[in-house]
């Protein structure tokens, strides 16, 4: 879980800080991209829907087919995804040779879709043939989410290549929007390490990213950052210095009451159980499992993470 919510938390913080790419249209129609809030799908998905009626009496049909894909993306955090699925047939029905852009993407979320219903497997073809649209038709920055999907997507050693493979793309590319992606790229790649029992390894990929998002990222991402690099020493035996990290991050107000510092006091808690200081680690399960037991996602693929929590806070 940690992975999947850090990852996904990062790729919608890219999203949201790049200038819509349908920008040649905005005198007419706004840059949907920007009405993205992460936090609310449900909510995001009803300002596209507002604006679905003025883009479908537009004459421009790639502008509608890109916003579907979005709503299709909406729908598939919510994990609705089989509305999510009709949606991107509704797309897939409506593009012309012409609409590159909203190919690539309903490949994107399509993909998107079959990896979050738990069919990784089927989702690989899909994303590699969004990699391959994207490269053709000039698209760096879809090109490197597609290799970066495919990072998520795969397992193991065929996970590592893509998240490889990725940040060189994202190292080549001209667009300075597209090497905004590094940030996350170097924090997928630490996850697929750590996947891989390989710390050490991980560690020195969150230090890059922490080093890279001090150049100009936001607190947020930086914390992610350097809770990634906490969660290390943790597994490396640094348990005192995770300690002091994860208890500095606690204090941010990026981390209050909300899943980030749900993670934060789980974190907290593991250490201070390690140091033999039980007494002190219950509230922070105790709070960690209030803040983290309604996540749909965590409920669905972690069970026995919340149980634990619960258990070791005392509720």
């Amino acid at each position: 879980m940690d992975a999947r919510w850090i990852s996904l938390l990062l790729l919608l913080l890219v999203a949201c800080g790049k200038e819509s790419l349908v920008g040649e249209r905005a005198d007419e129609l706004p840059p949907f991209d920007s009405l993205w809030n992460y936090d609310d799908p449900s909510g995001t998905e009803m300002r596209f829907r507002e604006l679905l009626p003025k883009a479908r009496a537009s004459s421009d049909h790639a502008y509608t087919a890109e916003l579907l894909t979005q709503i299709a993306r909406a729908q598939g955090l919510q994990q609705k995804f089989s509305e999510a699925d009709a949606t991107l047939d509704e797309v897939d029905a409506m593009l012309t040779p012409e609409m590159k852009t909203a190919k690539v993407r309903s490949r994107l979320e399509r993909g998107r879709v079959l990896n979050s219903s738990r069919k990784s497997e089927a989702s690989l073809p899909v994303f590699r043939d969004a990699l391959q649209l994207a490269q053709e038709s000039g698209l760096e920055y879809y090109a490197v989410d597609a290799a970066h999907m495919l990072g998520i997507a795969a397992k193991g050693k065929e996970s590592l290549n893509w998240n490889e493979e990725a940040i060189r793309l994202a190292e080549a590319a001209k667009d300075l929007k597209t090497r905004r992606w590094l940030g996350p790229l170097y924090n997928n790649t630490g996850w697929t390490y750590f996947d891989m029992g390989q710390y050490s390894e991980a560690l020195k990929l969150f230090e890059r990213d922490i080093e890279f998002r001090k150049q100009g990222g936001k607190n947020v991402e930086i914390g992610i950052a350097r809770w990634s690099a906490a969660k290390m020493y943790r597994h490396l035996g640094r348990v005192e210095e995770s300690l002091k990290l994860q208890t500095e991050l606690l204090s941010d107000p990026d981390r209050q009451n909300n899943d980030a510092e749900g993670y934060t006091r789980e974190e907290i808690a593991e250490c201070l159980l390690l140091l033999k200081r039980p007494d002190e680690a219950a509230p922070h399960f105790a709070r960690a499992w209030e803040l983290l037991h309604n996540d749909p996602w965590l409920s669905r693929d972690e069970p026995d993470r919340l149980a634990r929590l619960k258990k070791l806070s005392g509720v």
